[in-house]
């Protein structure tokens, strides 16, 4: 053997590699995040920069679901797609995450949100300055605030709109419990996105008309911040008597009893395995949370 051979210095490829999972889990949820926000929020830009010409509540309704859909394909197998911190913080308090890994998850969801949000202006400013003459507006007919984050309904009370977003949250978590409850009906492997995206369509669709259905802490609030900053004003955070902590709050409620009425209900009570057979754990087979995901 020649000196030196065999002793090659690592390819530029190799050098890239992250070595820790944790490293990979918490970018996966940043560009998850962000995959998320740039086609979802970018389904109601179009809508409502268009007039209602190149969109509506059907394909902002479908879009964003697709969106979430598209980003746990591209996520799912490494950090799960979990994408939403009010879906983090269920896998942990139940269990199916550690309790160390939320705040870098959590981090990465709302870093992914705002960086998504910062590339939908950029890629609409254009047609954001044209709409309203240049300028960025909160309310009223010509607001665009809207398309990056969730504002109530006039009517909306803060106390029905945070039962609002509790409710909404359960149903999503209770229902992201049984798509992954290997001991249910479950869903074919690989097809869980798209159930998914069904599911957030059909939440959508019924308990969407209040305040547009956020459920999702990273969602609203870093959109909501970007747009504070890129020019709408801190107004957005008063708007609707205060109304931005309730899509950042409700949802981590929601997501609690929502995988609490799993559990309790239906979850528990399924019948032990039979403890004579007992098979060799799959080393392909991810942990419970890297299955568990959502918007």
């Amino acid at each position: 053997m020649q000196p030196g051979k065999g002793r090659k210095g690592k390819s530029f490829k190799q050098r890239l590699v992250l070595k820790s999972s944790l490293a990979k889990e918490t970018i996966s949820e940043f560009l998850g995040t962000f995959i998320m926000i740039v086609l979802g929020c970018g389904s109601v830009a179009q809508a409502i920069l268009s007039r209602g010409h190149f969109g509506g509540i059907v394909t902002i309704n479908v879009g964003f679901a697709m969106a979430v859909v598209m980003a746990i394909y591209v996520t799912g197998g490494v950090s799960g797609g979990h994408i939403n911190p009010a879906v983090s913080f269920a896998m942990c308090l139940f269990g199916r995450m550690k309790w160390f890994k939320f705040p870098f998850y959590v981090g990465a969801q709302f870093l992914g949100a705002f960086a998504g949000a910062a590339v939908l202006f950029g890629i609409y400013y254009d047609g954001l300055m044209a709409f309203a003459g240049g300028k960025l507006l909160i309310v009223g007919e010509n607001a665009t605030a809207h398309i990056f984050a969730t504002y109530p309904a006039p009517y909306l009370s803060l106390t029905n709109a945070f039962a609002d977003q509790v409710v909404a949250t359960m149903f999503l978590l209770m229902i992201v419990f049984a798509i992954f409850d290997s001991r249910n009906l479950g869903v074919p492997k690989g097809l869980e996105p798209i159930v998914i995206g069904l599911l957030i369509i059909a939440i959508a669709s019924s308990l969407g008309l209040n305040s547009g259905c956020a459920m999702n802490p990273a969602r609203d609030l870093s959109p909501r911040l970007f747009t504070a900053l890129a020019g709408w004003g801190f107004e957005v955070f008063t708007a609707g008597n205060n109304f931005w902590w309730i899509p950042v709050v409700g949802p981590l409620v929601g997501a609690v009893i929502g995988g609490l009425i799993y559990v309790l209900v239906i979850e528990i009570h399924h019948p032990d395995p039979d403890p004579d057979f007992e098979t060799e754990p799959s080393e392909d087979k991810p942990d419970k949370y890297e299955l568990s995901v959502i918007m």
